[in-house]
């Protein structure tokens, strides 16, 4: 495996970036940014210089588009590691109405790194569930960095029944770097209750669409992505293991992490070739951190496209097809010529 992955990249390294069109473009984005500035800053500004500035944000988009196109997957890796990337809770406030939300397993506290609730999507009453993530070092600690306990999964299962028994659709938002592997999640059944959710959300008859927001890691991620339609952000991730994780296992050094992502096909354009996904969601010019309205924009379309597609199948359909979809993963079959 080693020798096969050197011989598809031989001239990648752990300090590979973009080509020289992409340093320039860069570069030239910093220094329009900051003559945006300097404009915007300005005393008695002229009748021109609104127009000026509306051109000068447009060619801002224009490179952000040129370097994004540019990206390798470790790079697409540090934009779905962004801290300031919008997370679940920031998706629901502009996507959702009447969100309430529920917590508690009912068998031994509430996890904070999960969300999970009622809400409405566009009329339609739908349930929530979401991995979250927070931005300064308090919140971060009560989020646990976004990685669930199992009693965070045994709470987004028990969700998960009400939407049955109810009859609401489910939208799952993945994004966790995995499960939290301390020795208390460990002796609390961690294995069993990602288990247990993968087997539930198999049976679920109720339509599922779940996106992966930012990182998706592992079983952690897996757990609440069992789904009709699963989705990705442009610049998310989804793999495994990490690529630094990856790349200390196989060549026992994580500087070699972008040889390592590469290799991995973690990013969105590789898993919809692969198909373990069924759709790619666009992000505003940069990444979705740069604008979160209109990240929330286009997942919403996104959203109502996907769910539109599967909300009237009969429950067996939609069970057989789920079924399918990823028993049909991974397989290759060779044909003769």
């Amino acid at each position: 495996m080693l020798s096969m992955m050197e011989e598809h990249h031989p001239k990648k390294n752990g300090n590979k970036r973009t080509g020289n069109s992409g340093l320039k473009a860069q570069q030239e984005l910093v220094r329009i940014e900051a003559q945006i500035t300097r404009l915007q800053s300005m005393q008695g500004q002229s009748g021109d210089t609104p127009q000026q500035i509306e051109r000068l944000n447009q060619r801002v988009n224009d490179l952000r588009r040129e370097v994004a196109s540019q990206l390798n997957a470790w790079e697409r890796t540090e934009l779905a590691r962004h801290p300031q990337r919008p997370y679940t809770l920031d998706y629901v406030e502009r996507i959702f109405t009447d969100w309430s939300e529920i917590h508690g397993d009912r068998g031994f506290r509430d996890d904070p790194a999960i969300v999970c609730g009622m809400a409405r999507f566009h009329g339609e009453e739908v349930i929530i569930v979401g991995q979250q993530k927070a931005r300064d070092a308090k919140q971060r600690i009560y989020r646990n960095f976004g990685m669930p306990h199992p009693e965070g999964y045994r709470k987004a299962l028990r969700v998960m029944k009400i939407a049955e028994k109810f009859k609401r659709p489910i939208f799952t938002f993945v994004d966790t770097d995995g499960a939290y592997p301390g020795l208390h999640a460990e002796e609390r059944g961690q294995g069993e209750a990602i288990a247990r959710n993968l087997l539930e959300m198999a049976r679920l008859e109720v339509p599922i669409v779940t996106t992966v927001i930012g990182v998706g890691g592992s079983g952690g991620a897996l757990a609440i992505a069992v789904a009709d339609r699963v989705l990705m952000m442009e610049n998310a991730v989804y793999s495994v293991i990490s690529p630094e994780g990856c790349a200390s296992i196989m060549w026992r050094d994580p500087t070699k992490k972008d040889l390592a992502a590469e290799a991995m096909k973690i990013t969105a354009k590789d898993l919809s070739a692969l198909g373990c996904i069924d759709g790619i969601v666009p992000e505003p010019p940069g990444g979705a951190h740069t604008d979160h309205a209109q990240a929330a924009e286009l997942l919403n379309t996104a959203l109502q496209q996907n769910l539109a597609a599967i909300k009237h199948l009969p429950a067996p359909e939609l069970l057989e097809t789920r079924y399918r979809k990823f028993r049909d993963m991974a397989q290759f079959f060779e044909v003769e010529a």
